[in-house]
């Protein structure tokens, strides 16, 4: 099976996960797509298939004879897609030879080379986009697609090989997609997420990250006696959020620069809240941004009361180049592997995380490949075949460097 084929069974399958829901997989839809890939892995003729019971599917391919003692390499996507905009019904749109044009893709909105000038790199190739009314599911589904068609390839070509362990998780986009990942039973010694956008980018330094709750308590006194009386947590609360610095939000920062994005706000007079996101390539300022926001909090009891503000911390995952910088032959053989397809590596830090930022702090060091899809968490999704192809190509030269 050719590698868009599996992409558009995939994406035909509703995923989102559900950030309300603390089962696993937080949406049940999620086990669909759970079952139909433990199924192909066995019809693949891969060993050791296991859908366990929190949606997580595992499969092994044992080494080629001789090749036993290599390094057990491992490769891994998740199956859920974002709950940030609709995941179903996902109706792509096929551009063959494409003219590097703006593309209409319904409900009103187009796709532009102004806004993503990365379209002329795809002129001539098969450009797959959505129909405006979904996100299209490259996120994660074209990993899965590009890491069993080289499963395919490898077991029906007879491709040298070490060990090679596959896993497909449930709800990474709502930050648990390794909650109940089984790390002895997948076996690996090293691994790699499929799991980005650009196939000729590799990535393994991401956010420190974490979720942040501030919670303003007023008081509240009827307006016509209120002078000197009344707190009004609604607006202690626009107080504090002024306090953070205003270009370290996310429409005003890249690269590894860090941010404080609110997320979401509500309130009245006598209580409000306020959700924010800290994320920072640097961990000490990572821990300085949370120091920040405690400081706000401190100064907002010192002005208006003890007990006026509380802030409370969520753990979210640090970046995992601390943990892969030790084992530089991950980062040389990925770029290898790249640039023997015929790309231009490119080493870019991740604006976000992945599984693999998780996985590399419980000791399994594991960075991120791309997948070729661009846009992903909404209408604008868009992928080609052929770099879903190169993909799959970058992952048999892995296979066979870690097997060499």
């Amino acid at each position: 099976m050719q590698v868009l084929e599996r992409f558009f069974k995939y994406i035909a399958v509703e995923t989102t996960s559900d950030p309300e829901r603390t089962a696993s997989p937080s949406a049940g839809r999620e086990l669909d797509l759970a079952k139909a890939l433990f199924e192909e892995l066995k019809a693949l003729g891969a060993s050791d298939v296991v859908l366990s019971d929190t949606g997580y599917v595992y499969a092994k391919l044992p080494a080629t004879p001789g090749l036993e003692d290599a390094p057990a390499l491992g490769f891994i996507a998740h199956m859920d897609t974002s709950p940030d905009f609709p995941g179903a019904p996902v109706h792509p749109q096929v551009h063959k030879q494409y003219d590097g044009k703006a593309v209409a893709l319904g409900a009103g909105l187009t796709l532009s080379p102004e806004e993503f000038p990365h379209l002329k790199d795809c002129i001539g190739k098969t450009l797959i986009t959505t129909d405006g009314t979904t996100l299209l599911g490259a996120d994660d589904k074209a990993g899965i697609a590009e890491i069993l068609t080289a499963c395919e390839r490898i077991l029906s070509q007879n491709i040298p090989h070490g060990p090679l362990c596959i896993a497909f998780t449930p709800d990474e986009e709502i930050g648990r997609g390794t909650e109940h990942f089984d790390l002895a039973g997948f076996g690996a010694k090293f691994a790699y997420t499929v799991d980005g956008g650009d196939p000729a980018v590799f990535s393994y330094e991401n956010f420190n990250a974490c979720d942040a709750t501030l919670t303003i308590h007023g008081k509240n006194i009827h307006p016509g006696s209120a002078k000197d009386k009344m707190h009004n947590a609604a607006r202690i609360a626009m107080e504090a959020d002024a306090m953070l610095p205003a270009g370290e939000v996310p429409e005003h920062t890249q690269g590894r620069e860090g941010f404080f994005h609110l997320t979401n706000m509500q309130g009245d007079v006598t209580c409000a809240v306020l959700h924010y996101i800290l994320r920072d390539h640097d961990a000490l300022h990572f821990d300085i941004r949370k120091e920040m926001l405690l400081h706000i909090a401190a100064l907002l009891n010192e002005k208006y009361g003890e007990g006026t503000a509380e802030v409370q911390f969520a753990a979210g995952y640090r970046n995992m180049e601390e943990y892969v910088r030790p084992y530089p032959e991950l980062i040389e053989r990925a770029k290898a592997a790249i640039a023997a397809v015929g790309l231009t590596p490119a080493v870019e830090p991740i604006r976000g995380g992945t599984d693999g930022a998780t996985l590399s702090a419980r000791g399994l060091p594991c960075p991120n490949l791309g997948t070729g899809g661009w846009a992903c968490h909404g209408p604008y999704e868009h992928i080609t075949e052929e770099d879903m192809e190169l993909c799959v190509r970058i992952l048999l030269e892995l296979v066979r460097m870690f097997a060499a």
